[in-house]
């Protein structure tokens, strides 16, 4: 009898839930359907939450069925695009993908099966993000005016310059506030110039008819801005989706905070084992 009582009462346990930009519950079934009707989706994930990472791969492969469809990530630098195609089209193997190109610690773990799943598949699989050391450039040595110092043969791995920015974006002041004032803007510039470089390689790989899934940190799109705002600077027409992932002590009812953050947020147990620490 009180093996049947456990049994019932480990049937409760939920990992996650799912909810809609105003805190209404809804199924993952709903989140597909609206991932179905858009061109370009931005999945926000936490970079260590498993549950991200495994929807992440059901939705490519739930899209997959009866879609075509383009996957893309930050995870993978713009300057590492030749060595993935190479990957994928079985020129080199993990062993030489590993060599070539500079992959996340948790790469193995995380984004290897996307990046297995496109290669199954035959789909292309986008590096979006600017290569780091671009970045440190913005951040260390001069904010957005140090990349006019790069060759052009470098300048193809970043968006075109120069690139907007609107530093009033309330995520971007957030962020601003968080580091220590104005005195900090180039750490700021140094997250719009991944944010842009990531829409700009978004827009040039999206092919009409296609859907490009997009896998990114939860803050690069969080609230509508980030990427999505880079996005639209250059295209407003398409149909844009953001998923969220964020984590909370209780699932049953999604925090104010979170609320308007994405089309759909995926609110996770936050007792959940992290893919590392």
């Amino acid at each position: 009898m009180s093996c049947l009582c456990f049994s019932a009462f480990g049937q409760h346990k939920v990992a996650f839930k799912v909810y809609n930009a105003k805190g209404k519950k809804v199924s993952y079934k709903q989140l597909f359907k609206k991932a179905e009707q858009s061109d370009i989706i931005l999945f926000g994930e936490y970079h260590n939450n498993p549950i991200a990472h495994w929807l992440q791969l059901e939705l490519s492969k739930d899209l997959q069925v009866k879609n075509q469809l383009i996957l893309g990530a930050e995870m993978i630098e713009t300057d590492n695009q030749q060595a993935l195609n190479d990957y994928l089209n079985g020129k080199i193997d993990q062993i030489g993908l590993d060599s070539l190109a500079r992959l996340w610690p948790n790469y193995e773990t995380d984004y290897a099966p996307l990046v297995d799943f496109a290669k199954k598949h035959q789909l292309a699989f986008i590096g979006s993000n600017i290569p780091r050391r671009y970045a440190r450039m913005v951040h260390k040595d001069g904010g957005f005016a140090a990349l006019d110092r790069l060759i052009d043969e470098e300048k193809v791995w970043i968006a075109p310059l120069p690139v907007p920015f609107d530093p009033e974006l309330p995520q971007y002041k957030n962020m601003l506030d968080m580091m220590g004032g104005l005195s900090q803007i180039d750490i700021v510039k140094a997250q719009a110039i991944k944010d842009a470089t990531m829409a700009h390689f978004i827009l040039e790989n999206y092919k009409a008819g296609y859907i490009f899934l997009h896998f990114n940190g939860a803050y690069h799109s969080d609230f509508y801005e980030g990427i999505l705002w880079y996005l639209k600077q250059k295209n407003d027409s398409l149909q844009y989706l953001t998923i969220s992932t964020v984590e909370q002590e209780n699932i049953n009812q999604l925090e104010n905070e979170h609320k308007g953050r994405a089309d759909f947020i995926i609110c996770v147990d936050n007792d959940m084992t992290k893919t590392y620490r």
